[in-house]
């Protein structure tokens, strides 16, 4: 059986009542944790976006760098040997490009060494591992605290507890490089059960990957989905042993058989989706995806859209929001796509290297002077159009505008008539290297109808 709704006709009204998205609008609540030891000076903190995250004691949350193989190559830690060191990489590796390894980086002489970027998270000499918890001693001698074998850092752009502007488990699109994950604390739900990161919010699935769903006629701890129901919808049962785990409840849909709730909702899998990340029971009216927390709304006047990729988030006037993903090719793989960061390599996949035509082509998105979003996630930003770095709130020439995790967002105008001319358009995701990941350019998408191999709506960034 197909779906009964074609995601890309879906008007935006009947969209934000999809999928569990008619409650965009708010951030609460948060989603719960298992509670496990953990030594002493550390915590867990609730990200708007990761959910729980591991954090020290001024709220820095922790991050790993796992080897991840690359286009010629490899970059990242093996358990138990950390790299990221002190001197600064220089020269390019080869790794992730089709150009050799061995060129001068951009801006060689003022790039900063990798424990500048991620401070190390240092161990004292008496530290005792606890579970995962392990402590490593690194090549100069000192010891540092490692998770699941993975030594530990923070990120000099978290400036906020519990921000994790260092990186995020959305993934890289297409090709990216080996970027640093947030450290996650284990969500609190029953072992059937597993929780991803989408720009939706905290997506629940079964641990194979396959969506869940509530429906909406059912009463609390009380299942509706009978008879011809049970064709299409798999009630996920628990077993006769099962007790309450956190906010997830087993109670008797008949006599002797046990069905799980979340929040008092029960959940059911739909029988038609077979691969990861396919959503398409949401498109069933009545049927929605359960997230532990949604994600804050995206600020005022921006617009969700249907797209030939997806439901995507537009501006004011419906044009496509991109975000931008960069990741260098030297041996420690900073990133390249904070205003912080050589300029370059966006000038050269925006306007062959020209700032001018940059901003002709992918212009900011200017944001209200005084606007507020009041999270994490959104914010605003003063930019100096012609270097694109972040400048002093009322420096001559800037322009405030809109950022997505503390990066610039914008549109596609395009070069001499080829560009976003309507809503629907959707011309500049996956523009750039390695379609986008390497250096380039995504949408900003809160849910794909595509059923994909390693899924989950809004993949994409850092």
């Amino acid at each position: 059986m197909q779906p009964r709704l074609n995601i890309l006709f879906l008007s935006i009204a009947g969209f934000t009542a999809m999928a569990g998205l008619s409650t965009l609008q708010a951030a609460e609540p948060k989603e719960d944790f298992a509670r496990v030891p953990m030594p002493p000076g550390f915590q867990v903190l609730v990200n708007e976006l990761e959910g729980p995250v591991y954090a020290d004691g001024q709220g820095k949350t922790l991050y790993t760098w796992p080897k991840r193989t690359l286009r010629n190559g490899t970059a990242g830690e093996d358990r138990g040997k950390p790299t990221c060191g002190g001197e600064p990489a220089r020269e390019s590796s080869g790794t992730q490009s089709p150009y050799p390894g061995g060129l001068l980086m951009p801006e060689a002489d003022t790039r900063p060494a990798c424990t500048a970027l991620w401070p190390v998270v240092h161990a004292p000499a008496d530290a005792k591992p606890m579970g995962k918890w392990t402590v490593l001693t690194r090549p100069d001698g000192t010891k540092q605290w490692a998770y699941d074998g993975y030594g530990l850092y923070t990120s000099v752009l978290d400036k906020r507890p519990g921000d994790v502007l260092g990186g995020t488990d959305l993934g890289s699109i297409g090709e990216g490089g080996a970027v640093r994950n947030p450290l996650g604390a284990e969500s609190n739900v029953p072992g059937q059960f597993a929780v991803h990161t989408t720009m939706a919010g905290r997506l629940v699935t079964l641990r194979s990957g396959l969506s869940v769903y509530t429906y909406d006629r059912d009463g609390r701890n009380k299942s509706n989905c009978k008879d011809e129901c049970l064709s299409e919808w798999e009630p996920i049962l628990a077993a006769t042993s099962a007790t309450r785990v956190g906010e997830w409840t087993p109670f008797e849909r008949s006599p002797g058989v046990l069905q799980w709730a979340f929040r008092g909702r029960p959940v059911y899998r739909y029988i038609e989706d077979t691969k990861l990340g396919s959503q398409s029971g949401s498109d069933i009216p009545g049927w929605r995806n359960v997230y532990t927390q949604m994600t804050p709304k995206p600020p005022a006047g921006f617009v969700m859209k249907p797209t030939i990729v997806g439901m995507g988030l537009g501006d004011s006037n419906g044009m496509t929001i991109y975000r931008y993903v960069c990741t260098d090719d030297a041996p420690d793989q900073l990133s390249c796509d904070t205003p912080d960061s050589p300029q370059l390599y966006r000038f050269a996949m925006c306007g062959g290297g020209d700032p001018d035509l940059c901003l002709k082509a992918f212009p900011y998105l200017i944001a209200p002077t005084g606007t507020k979003t009041g999270n994490q996630v959104w914010g605003t930003m003063p930019i100096d159009p012609k270097t694109g770095k972040q400048v002093a709130a009322g420096a001559v020439g800037a322009l405030n505008v809109y950022t997505f995790r503390g990066r610039p967002i914008y549109t596609f105008a395009g070069y001499k008539g080829y560009g976003d001319r309507k809503p629907t358009d959707i011309n500049a995701n996956g523009w750039g290297e390695a379609n986008g990941g390497r250096n380039g350019y995504a949408a900003i998408i809160y849910r794909d109808i595509f059923e994909t191999r390693d899924g989950y709506a809004g993949r994409g960034g850092r």
